[in-house]
């Protein structure tokens, strides 16, 4: 399974995600790039230290300040079977060099 196919699996699902920065932001997910840069709507912000929130309808996150994310268990399911497949044959091998 390929992150970017579980990040598009796991369009209009709750998610948090940790910037490296320490915020986190709780939304739902609308769109992701090849980047993984990522558009949430209804987005709940906390400070690094927790004492500060923000609450907004939607956010832009650039994919390089994100640390990590979290999401529900059930958008595994959802991923294509055969998403991975597509690069089988490419990879380092024994042959031709």
């Amino acid at each position: 399974m390929l992150p970017l196919s579980l990040l598009r699996a796991a369009s209009n699902s709750p998610m948090l995600v940790e910037l490296k920065s320490g915020d986190t932001y709780n939304g739902r997910l609308t769109n992701c790039d090849a980047w993984m840069n990522l558009n949430l709507r209804d987005v709940i912000c906390t400070s690094k230290d927790g004492t500060k929130f923000w609450k907004m309808p939607e956010c832009y996150i650039r994919g390089s300040s994100v640390k990590y994310l979290r999401l529900p268990e059930d958008v595994v399911d959802k991923v294509p079977e055969d998403d991975g497949h597509k690069h089988k044959g490419y990879g380092r091998g024994n042959g031709g060099g």
